[in-house]
């Protein structure tokens, strides 16, 4: 006989099927930023179609200890190689999305059946909280820049296993309450210890999903469910001891990486101290509390370089109450855990986290996907109260949830519609952050790619004055000369002075070095010759800020410019001084193939034997560069590889021989 379903499942449905069509104009938008300099991985050695070359992938990745691969197989789901259209990769994230929606409603319904009782008329009040808390968190707009931001799907992966282990946690303890002391044991422990490596598997953060199970469990479990079996309440100690334990193995290696990061500095990439950063998150959480309890259609988005430092608990004046606040909110939600015990659990749950991403660990320093795990308890006080509360006017009451919840869903789709418009979220995102370089470079390379770089320069010279050693904005102020033929050589040489004192700003610089050189037999560009470009290049390599590795990009640059001045000898000397800041097979490789197809196999072949004379780059870290470092040697990848370039190019330095 078929059972009626519940109407809250129908809600569930209809919320699923609300948020797809919210979401769907963002879609058709393009790649950004990050996803740049992660997808190209799909192709980095050919198409991922065999065992060997999933392997290779898999362990590729360089983000975390890790590498993330359970987030790199995601990526798998939309395509094989590079380069990709994005359409698929966007549809991948917001079912994911639709995923992680459906578990929070589970996980909130059981939670609101312990909380409530059994009585028919509370499990439906915990029915439908869960589904208005749910969907505060499913339409909230301070979730599109993480739902249609493809390379953030690594943030959205922990929290879908967090979600599983958190449910499964609940489901053991369920189990524990009914007397069942081993089967309770057995699936609290594993759910959390699978979903604990599977989400660290996906991103660093996910390492905190057994101190979320404790904020749970102190915060309304132990109240609401207590044990009486004394077997349960041993096996709930140890479920919660190995939980306590974990947590503090997180507290420890966050604290050495802050002694460590005091002690010795963060490196040359930042332009802040250890402490300033913790100085300037706590300023940068209530921003995030903001935009979670005030939304607006349109934040921010993902360029956030703006963002002001604070050097000292005055400066700028908000650091010291900014972090008053969240030393009193973590106060308030130990001192009242048991008079407003969902409050508390919100608050802790929503602090512990950001502990790994907001706290020693020397990230950027504002991104709004860093909400989307925190913020899943964050409405559920609100849906509990609005359905449980004895409300005189219910109507009135559902009137106004269902008119806060149409206004979400106009922000959300709103923001979607321009994440699916690539030109009209530059321009508003420039305008939102008039101080971040990034958000103005993106906004200027739209308008010179419209035929409009007198808008382009305009954007950026006044930013540029202010921030002369930003390498992005010198070399695309020489862009938006180039369009409009006005190039200079003051331009080309507050340029260099750029990049000799900039930091690493990644892989996109190598990246505009290409466009150029391109852009000589495609758009010539008066003032911008191949002298010009190696000048360029040259002040990059000479910057001590860089690190090898981008100076071995540059020397490439270089080396690129002298095969295009059918000059092998200096390529050739390029090429092995590249080769010597960084000695890695995968460069010389890539160097010898250049030279070869350029047409000078014989200086090919010299180029690889320059790597057999150099010293080998330092053994690989610990993790996951290790296992692909083995994984390499078992395939004989490299040796194969080079067997077969060499082959290649005798073949070639053969047949050019026997020309006459």
């Amino acid at each position: 006989m078929l059972t009626r379903p519940k109407a809250s499942h129908v809600g569930l449905c209809l919320l699923l099927v609300l948020t797809w069509f919210t979401y769907r104009p963002g879609l058709s938008g393009p790649f950004l930023f990050d996803d740049y300099a992660n997808l190209p991985a799909l192709g980095a050695e050919g198409p991922v179609t065999s065992a060997a070359t999933l392997a290779r992938y898999l362990t590729s990745g360089t983000a975390d200890p890790t590498g993330r691969p359970v987030a790199l197989a995601s990526f798998l789901i939309d395509a094989h190689d590079w380069p990709a259209t994005p359409y698929a990769f966007k549809r991948s994230n917001l079912l994911l999305h639709l995923v992680n929606g459906t578990l929070l409603f589970f996980l909130l319904r059981r939670l609101n059946h312990a909380l409530t009782g059994q009585e028919l008329a509370q499990r439906r009040r915990a029915e439908w909280a869960a589904l208005l808390s749910t969907a505060c968190w499913m339409v909230h707009p301070l979730l599109v820049s993480t739902t249609l931001y493809i390379v953030q799907r690594e943030a959205m992966l922990p929290t879908t296993f967090a979600l599983l282990g958190l449910s499964g946690w609940m489901k053991g303890r369920d189990l524990l309450w009914r007397g069942r002391t081993h089967a309770g044991l057995i699936v609290a422990l594993g759910s959390l210890s699978i979903a604990t490596l599977l989400s660290v598997l996906c991103k660093a953060n996910g390492i905190l999903l057994p101190a979320l199970a404790l904020v749970v469990e102190f915060g309304v479990m132990q109240r609401s469910q207590p044990l009486e079996d004394p077997a349960a309440v041993r096996s709930n100690r140890a479920i919660t001891g190995l939980c306590g334990l974990a947590s503090a193995v997180i507290v420890a290696g966050l604290l050495y990486l802050g002694i460590k990061g005091l002690v010795y500095g963060i490196g040359t990439q930042r332009q802040w101290t250890l402490g300033q950063r913790l100085l300037t998150e706590s300023r940068v959480i209530w921003d995030y509390l903001r935009l979670l309890w005030l939304p607006r259609a349109f934040t921010p988005g993902v360029f956030n370089d703006q963002i002001a430092v604070s050097t000292s608990l005055l400066s700028p004046w908000t650091t010291l109450p900014a972090l008053a606040g969240i030393i009193g909110l973590i106060g308030i939600a130990v001192r009242y855990r048991y008079r407003a015990p969902l409050a508390s659990t919100a608050i802790l749950f929503f602090l512990v986290g950001h502990a790994v991403e907001s706290t020693t660990i020397p990230l950027e320093l504002y991104f709004e996907h860093r909400n989307y795990l925190p913020s899943l308890l964050m409405f559920w006080p609100l849906g509990l109260w609005v359905c449980n509360h004895p409300w005189k006017r219910k109507s009135l009451v559902a009137a106004a949830t269902l008119a806060g919840l149409a206004g979400l869903t106009w922000m959300t789709h709103s923001n979607a519609e321009l994440w699916g418009n690539g030109r009209e979220q530059a321009a508003l995102w420039a305008t939102l952050n008039p101080d971040s370089p990034r958000a103005q470079v993106n906004a200027a390379q739209m308008e010179i790619s419209e035929g409009q770089p007198q808008k382009a320069l305009a954007r950026l010279t006044p930013l540029f004055r202010a921030h002369p050693e930003e390498v992005q904005l010198a070399l695309n102020v020489v862009a938006a000369h180039c369009a409009m033929h006005s190039l200079d050589k003051a331009d080309l040489e507050r340029a260099r002075n750029a990049l000799r004192i900039a930091r690493d700003p990644g892989t996109l610089l190598v990246s505009w070095f290409g466009r150029a050189i391109s852009g000589i037999d495609d758009e010539p560009c008066q003032g911008l010759d191949l002298d010009a470009i190696s000048s360029l290049a040259d002040a990059g390599v000479s910057n001590p800020g860089f690190p090898a590795g981008r100076r071995q990009d540059l020397a490439h640059i270089k080396g690129i410019i002298a095969l295009r001045r059918n000059d092998p000898a200096a390529a050739l000397a390029e090429f092995d001084y590249a080769l010597s800041l960084d000695p890695r097979e995968s460069a010389a490789m890539q160097q010898a193939a250049l030279l070869g197809s350029s047409g000078y196999p014989a200086e090919g072949l010299r180029h690889l034997a320059t790597l057999d004379s150099l010293a080998t780059t330092a053994a690989p870290g610990f993790g996951m560069p290790m296992l692909h470092a083995w994984i390499l040697q078992r395939q004989q990848y490299w040796p194969r590889e080079r067997a077969q370039l060499e082959s290649t190019l005798q073949k070639d330095l053969h047949r050019k021989s026997e020309r006459p």
